[in-house]
């Protein structure tokens, strides 16, 4: 029969075996955590990389468009739409509703114009319709009685389309939905970078110093140099 000093447990025994176990556990749990940290890192990074360049790069040129020549290219058409399609022209005036489907058709057709459905700006016997788009303007206007279509189309340059697409100017629906996926891709590549900094902090003592350096610099411009 063992000793009974060997039948009693050692509570610091115990203690320590817990403390380990705990030690263990959380270890564990902060590499499992690390990892997940990283995999949406670099799945943040991988997806944002193309429109963070071309969100930064055109941040410049926007910064400096004042100093970018551009040289603006213009294009002018004109025809005339033809007898049978200008009745359901007038009936769309008179309802000051869209452009008559065939009317576009025609004009894609015969004029390469790509016009809208709506809306149309309608005066006196004349359907103006507005065409802007990223890094450019366009319009053209159809005489309702004479059939008379004028058109128009100013290129500013790739600079200026890319500019635009940094605004969501003139981009549609599809644009701007990704413009919101992109950013919200940003904030999840900044977060788990921030994770990750704080991860690392303890072998890193300048972590923190550079990070209120990046919060200090934009703050005492924004409070001091703005006007």
């Amino acid at each position: 029969m063992p000793p009974v000093s060997e039948l009693v447990a050692d509570p610091a025994a115990e203690r320590a075996a817990a403390e380990r176990a705990k030690a263990k556990k959380r270890a564990v749990a902060r590499a499992a955590f690390l990892r997940q940290t990283l995999r949406w890192h670099w799945i943040s990074a991988a997806i944002c990389l193309v429109g963070m360049l071309l969100f930064a790069i055109t941040g410049i040129t926007l910064n400096h468009a004042g100093a970018i020549m551009a040289k603006p290219q213009t294009v002018e058409r004109e025809g005339e739409l033809p007898a049978d399609l200008r009745p359901a022209l007038k009936a769309a005036e008179a309802a000051k509703g869209d452009l008559p489907a065939a009317t576009r058709t025609w004009l894609a057709r015969d004029m390469k114009i790509k016009a809208p459905a709506g809306p149309v700006e309608w005066s006196a016997g004349e359907a103006y319709v507005a065409m802007p788009g990223p890094g450019s303007d366009a319009w053209v206007t159809i005489d309702t009685a004479s059939g008379a279509v004028a058109y128009e189309r100013t290129e500013r340059g790739w600079i200026a389309y890319l500019n635009d697409l940094h605004k969501g100017r003139n981009t549609g629906p599809a644009w701007s939905w990704f413009i919101d996926i992109f950013a919200a891709g940003c904030v999840v590549f900044c977060i788990t970078g921030l994770l990750l900094l704080q991860l690392h902090s303890r072998a890193r003592p300048s972590t923190w110093p550079l990070l209120g350096v990046g919060l200090v610099i934009p703050l005492l411009l924004a409070l001091f140099l703005i006007h």
